[in-house]
């Protein structure tokens, strides 16, 4: 038996550490991609000129395209046989990845808990990614909730980590050389600093795009996510193909350009909850609640807090009177961002 049909639930252990295949060296395809599946317009990652303006030596690749690159290489050992995709926690960006760099994936399973009803079971993992010279650029913790395959097989000691609400100011890393000393306003899109908003401030993205299968699919596969829920319509017993909660992350993010176009890089992923599935067909929007703004160690350049919210539907509530997420809500994400002070 040569073929591997991917881990289930009771193939884990708490401690082990996984070393995932196959390596990848990015390039401007990725970048042009994801600007084409997007709307993504950061100008930041936009522009070579613009980059060099604020003390970088080229555009970066967008923060989600690493994400999404190390999320990639650890589906098949980690959640190719997910239910879905549950959240994300303690999630830091820890250098820049430039059009060149090649990024590998290791992740730690630090958590077990077998559901209640003894076909599924959710594991945590920290999962690390690291470039060619084996430096993180990226670590973030994520839960995934996964079948079981031997119905029979013991549940394992229940193991939950105790994971922090959000990555301290202190702890947040500004890319090297990073200045808004000579940063040009116009060219970003919009005149908003940190100053300019506050804290409990609500941002409506006004915008929105209906999810395309054709489009969903390109996505999944660019980033080498292989996770049978999203491909095989077999899977799932309403034979619908769940849209990659990635996919939503990104939709929203560069929907939220339209109010937010100066939050240039995200350094923090604080927590994240996929809360209700998403299909081909529905449409996105997305809005933004302002949460803190913080100083960093570098003068002119702040952090701001966000919680990134995408919609199905219209209204601004996240939960009903039983504290459940209302159906409409598709993502709550809790993140920094760096912003001109």
């Amino acid at each position: 038996m040569k073929t591997n049909s991917g881990r289930f639930f009771e193939d884990y252990r708490v401690g082990e550490v996984i070393h995932h295949a196959v390596p990848r060296t990015l390039s401007g395809g990725e970048r042009a991609l994801y600007h084409a599946l997007y709307p993504a317009r950061g100008a930041l990652y936009s522009s070579d000129a613009f980059a060099q303006a604020c003390g970088l030596p080229q555009s970066p690749m967008d923060d989600l395209i690493v994400f999404h690159t190390v999320f990639g290489k650890t589906v098949p050992d980690i959640s190719l046989n997910a239910v879905a995709n549950l959240g994300y926690a303690e999630g830091r960006f820890l250098q820049p990845v430039y059009a060149g760099d090649t990024l590998a994936s290791r992740s730690e399973v630090i958590g077990l808990k077998q559901n209640s009803n003894g076909k599924s079971g959710v594991v945590y993992v920290r999962t690390t990614g690291t470039n060619q010279r084996g430096e993180p650029v990226l670590d973030y913790v994520r839960w995934v909730m996964v079948r079981k395959k031997n119905l029979d097989a013991p549940a394992p000691e229940a193991v939950v980590p105790d994971l922090a609400n959000v990555v301290a100011p202190a702890d947040l890393a500004v890319p090297a050389g990073l200045s808004f000393d000579g940063y040009d306003f116009a060219q970003a899109g919009e005149r908003y600093r940190a100053g300019d908003y506050t804290v409990g401030e609500v941002i409506e993205h006004v915008d929105g795009v209906t999810i395309e299968e054709a489009e969903h699919m390109l996505a999944t596969r660019l980033w080498q996510n292989t996770a049978k829920v999203h491909f095989d319509a077999t899977f799932r017993p309403d034979g619908q193909r769940l849209i990659y909660g990635g996919h939503i992350i990104s939709l929203a993010r560069a929907l939220s350009f339209n109010g937010l176009a100066n939050a240039q890089i995200i350094v923090a992923i604080n927590g994240g909850a996929h809360a209700n599935p998403c299909f081909a067909g529905m449409t996105v929007k997305a809005w933004s609640e302002v949460l803190d703004i913080a100083e960093t160690r570098v003068p002119g350049i702040a952090a701001m807090r966000l919680r990134l919210v995408a919609t199905s539907g219209t209204g601004r509530a996240l939960r009903g009177e039983d504290g459940k997420y209302l159906p409409e809500i598709l993502l709550e994400l809790d993140y920094w961002a760096l912003i001109p002070a």
